[in-house]
């Protein structure tokens, strides 16, 4: 299948390359060593339409296709996986809203988040329940005009520095994944606390935390959707959220790459520099196929994602993942070879880049769990 980027596209990447190198770079490796939230970046990427370039323009965002927002993912994860995560996260689990939620939820909460002025998040997994969601044990009880929701929430992107976010909850729990339901909840709301998740291998500048729900009452209009049809709303996501996760992994990947090659032109041995020996030429080559290979196959499932056959879009999806995260540790893993002991040290980005790559791996489902729906969908 050939592909080609429009104008259009190639004028978002040149953007997003631009704002990273200027805005993002020189600061990286001081957030990642404070492991502290970039929230300036977060609300100059948004003037730019970087953060959740996805919302529709009705609701002042950008109204950006799946391809579009994977070269904006991309590109802050070149910059900076950190940085990048933390700023292209701020609209976490605003695509449920945006298919599913109530006019009231979208005139209120989306032109914030656009315009960098409110981060959500999306709470989904568990201490007991990452993968497995239908497994989840957090409760939301019927009460009067609304549900009190109760458990605990972990491993949750922007849980200490978001304004409002999703909760996925059993609302019949005895029927499984029929029994989920996603909830809009405020942060500010009663019995909502959060306990920040520190010492991260990687992606430090994203903020992580566990959420605790004791007794947080909602209305019934805080249902996002249906009641007990949570589960089925979230899959329609899962595609889109896959493909993204893929971008990261070659972003990271790409940024691994680069620093390889300017090291390779300017370190010297035995009077020459290290990028006129084979053995660091084959290095080179190699990575540069996967990170393309990566790439192409990223843009092919966000092309296939917008096209609407849900079961090819979640097969792409799934080898995308697979394929870019796998081979983005890979390549950061060699660029830390070429590097040699320089590459062991924060003194170089390679090392970071080995560290941040890494969680592509896990999450959004994990390199099995991809390999299972791939396998499922071509049986």
């Amino acid at each position: 299948m050939a592909f080609q980027l429009s104008d259009e596209h190639r004028a978002i990447q040149q953007a997003v390359r631009e704002f990273g190198e200027n805005e993002i770079a020189p600061v990286a490796k001081e957030h990642d060593e404070k492991g502290s939230y970039p929230k300036a970046i977060r609300k100059e990427a948004a003037k730019y339409d970087f953060v959740a370039p996805h919302i529709p323009t009705e609701y002042g965002g950008a109204g950006m296709g799946l391809l579009s927002a994977v070269l904006v993912t991309e590109q802050l994860w070149r910059a900076d996986p950190g940085i990048g995560s933390a700023v292209g996260s701020a609209g976490f689990g605003t695509n449920m809203i945006i298919k599913y939620g109530d006019e009231w939820m979208k005139q209120e909460w989306l032109p914030k988040i656009a315009a960098g002025e409110a981060v959500s998040y999306s709470a989904i997994s568990e201490p007991a329940h990452g993968s497995n969601v239908a497994g989840i044990e957090t409760i939301a009880e019927r009460d009067g005009g609304g549900y009190i929701l109760n458990g605990n929430k972990m491993w949750i992107t922007n849980g200490t520095v978001a304004d409002v976010g999703l909760v996925m909850a059993k609302t019949s729990p005895d029927e499984g994944h029929r029994g989920i339901t996603a909830f809009l909840v405020p942060t500010d709301l009663d019995g909502f606390s959060t306990e920040k998740i520190d010492n991260k291998l990687g992606i430090r500048a994203s903020d992580l935390a566990e959420v605790i729900l004791d007794d947080v009452r909602v209305s019934e209009e805080n249902v996002i959707g249906e009641v007990d049809n949570g589960f089925y709303q979230l899959m329609d996501f899962f595609a889109h959220g896959r493909t993204r996760v893929a971008s990261q992994a070659v972003g990271a990947a790409q940024a691994a790459l680069d620093a390889a090659l300017d090291y390779a032109g300017e370190r010297e041995q035995f009077d020459q520099p290290i990028g006129e020996f084979q053995a660091i030429q084959h290095k080179l080559a190699e990575m540069a196929t996967n990170v393309e290979a990566a790439r192409s196959l990223t843009y092919r499932a966000a092309s296939q994602v917008e096209s609407g056959d849900d079961n090819i879009a979640a097969r792409f999806a799934s080898m995308a993942k697979l394929f870019a995260s796998e081979h983005a540790v890979d390549v950061a893993d060699e660029a830390i070879q070429v590097h040699g002991g320089a590459g062991f040290v924060s003194d170089h980005p390679v090392e970071r880049y080995y560290r941040d790559a890494r969680i592509t791996k896990i999450y959004e489902g994990t390199s099995e769990i991809q390999k299972n729906i791939i396998a499922d969908r071509l049986l």
